[in-house]
């Protein structure tokens, strides 16, 4: 069985859209397009290194669709992303001209492509398909970038239908910048307690 490990940078209000550049997606009137790049520093950049190693992707169709415009360019920077397969979460597209991408429809392929035999499965962006995976206790991982910032309007890596869970800490860092680079593995179920008890 796949693992599903979801990467993403986030700021403090939660907020994961366009953390890259300003163009990338100004979709609901974002303004903030590349808010992470003024935080990175060595420590980060080797960090990113190490997640960009090949791996089996998994992505929204947003996501992908931002993705397939600009990772084929620049194959120097990631050349895991063009080689590795990539399966889409869409119902309304079943192509593309770029190379090892699958298209999968719905909840039930998800699960099927989890049990699969094969890499694991990192989930880059894709905000939707995040809120689909963990409403449905599909996630096994969490790889978070926490940044020192607030942004207020924005796509969240979090909504309020996420399954009740824990997560032990794996792994942690902070950058001279002060990004928080904090690994998370399912853990169990939530236990509720008394303070002082």
């Amino acid at each position: 069985m796949r693992k599903i490990i979801v990467l993403s940078m986030v700021s403090l209000d939660g907020v994961l859209q366009a953390p890259g550049g300003r163009d990338e997606d100004a979709s609901g009137g974002f303004r903030f397009g590349g808010w992470t790049v003024p935080f990175t520093d060595d420590i980060y950049r080797q960090a990113v290194q190490r997640e960009l190693q090949p791996a089996a992707y998994l992505l929204g169709r947003k996501t992908f669709e931002i993705w397939e415009k600009y990772w084929p360019k620049h194959n120097d920077f990631w050349p895991a992303i063009n080689q590795g397969q990539k399966y889409v979460l869409s119902t309304t597209r079943n192509k593309s001209d770029w190379q090892n991408s699958v298209f999968i429809e719905d909840l039930e392929d998800l699960k099927r492509l989890k049990k699969s035999l094969g890499k694991d499965l990192h989930v880059w962006g894709s905000s939707e398909l995040v809120h689909l995976l963990l409403a449905h206790d599909l996630v096994d991982e969490l790889r978070l970038k926490i940044y020192p910032v607030l942004l207020g309007k924005g796509k969240k890596l979090f909504d309020t239908d996420a399954h009740p869970a824990t997560f032990t800490l794996t792994d942690s860092t902070v950058t001279k910048t002060g990004v928080i680079l904090a690994n998370y593995k399912r853990a169990g179920t939530v236990k509720t307690g008394k303070v002082g008890a």
